[in-house]
């Protein structure tokens, strides 16, 4: 049963869509909406299996609630996945029915772009419901929440940097950088224009010849960048990354990127910690993306945004600060975030 998974945590709700006419094939999770409508985008991706979509929109979801209560929005924490056959691209059609069907949930959860969907498929769907957050009227204006993730995940390693090193001064900082896409290719010229190197690692051949020749990255395989020595190494791709098998692997003092999910399960957080490694909770450091697209809620504009993404460093050391004996820091974030929930 889905109740019996070990990645179900007393979700409200978990509903499977299937349209024939267009081809769908989603899920949307509903983890806790104490705080307000569960938010959080939805992902397009090919999946080798079902139970494998399952799993990610559970764990997704989840991360959102936590990550909505700590960067203290009136929001809940939703995802949901839409399924791909591989080399599939979400089709208009695809997407008007999942509008649809976000509809009748009557504004129980909001969507927004996420890996696979970009700001003109989350346009379609705000075509046919109004129950979306991240809309904006051009295909590349500043809807895209990429940059202001980007910009809080810098503001993350920043204070990270301080903690380990006793300086904020990216200056010989070495960082790998993992996923070249939204979140992480505005981090790493976040991160060049900063003064640090880069070695960077990204499915697309394109995008890393474009970081190697406009900031001198160094280019390193995919499955290497985990173990480039560096010090930080900042996950910005799909999650997973670190577990069984990299953790043994890793080459950097210091992890904090944007990838959700980083951590394989909590057991992986125990590992980093027994590693001596350093490590950012992810829905903490990246959580400037839902600040910017839950603005219409919040009524906040663009700088007054940022000027609150500035302040993810902050809140990062406060979390840090209060890990108790025995508890990794992932296990702190989420212990803030459930205090936040049950003050509600």
């Amino acid at each position: 049963m889905l109740t019996d998974l070990p990645d179900f945590d007393d979700h409200e709700a978990v509903v499977f869509l299937s349209d024939k006419a267009s081809g769908l094939r989603a899920i949307i999770a509903m983890h806790d909406t104490t705080l307000g409508p569960a938010h959080g985008g939805t992902r397009a991706w090919a999946y080798e299996s079902e139970a494998d979509a399952v799993t990610d929109v559970l764990r997704l979801s989840q991360g959102m609630t936590f990550k909505n209560a700590v960067a203290g929005l009136p929001l809940g924490g939703g995802k949901s996945v839409i399924l791909l056959k591989p080399g599939e691209r979400p089709s208009v059609e695809m997407l008007h029915a999942f509008g649809r069907a976000v509809d009748r949930l009557n504004g129980r959860y909001l969507p927004a772009e996420d890996v696979g969907i970009g700001p003109a498929m989350v346009r379609e769907i705000a075509s046919v419901t109004p129950h979306v957050l991240g809309v904006g009227a051009g295909e590349d204006d500043a809807a895209d929440p990429s940059p202001v993730t980007s910009l809080g995940i810098f503001c993350a390693i920043e204070e990270m940097l301080a903690r380990e090193t006793g300086s904020r001064d990216f200056a010989g900082k070495r960082v790998a950088v993992q996923g070249l896409g939204g979140v992480g290719g505005n981090l790493a010229r976040l991160l060049h224009e900063a003064g640090a190197s880069l070695v960077v690692a990204d499915m697309s051949d394109e995008r890393c010849r474009e970081f190697q020749q406009a900031c001198g990255a160094e280019v390193v395989a995919p499955e290497r960048i985990h173990g480039v020595e560096a010090d930080v190494f900042a996950p910005c791709a799909l999650g997973a990354v670190l577990n069984a098998r990299t953790i043994p692997e890793l080459g950097a003092g210091i992890i904090c990127g944007g990838a959700n999910n980083q951590l394989a399960d909590l057991a992986a957080g125990r590992a980093v910690a027994e590693a001596g490694i350093a490590y950012a909770p992810d829905f903490v450091a990246n959580s400037g993306g839902v600040m910017w697209t839950s603005a219409p809620i919040t009524g906040l504009d663009r700088e007054e945004v940022e000027k609150k993404v500035r302040g993810i460093g902050a809140t990062l050391s406060r979390i840090l600060d209060d890990v108790q004996p025995g508890e990794t820091p992932q296990e702190a974030a989420i212990r803030y975030a459930r205090a936040v929930i049950d003050a509600a």
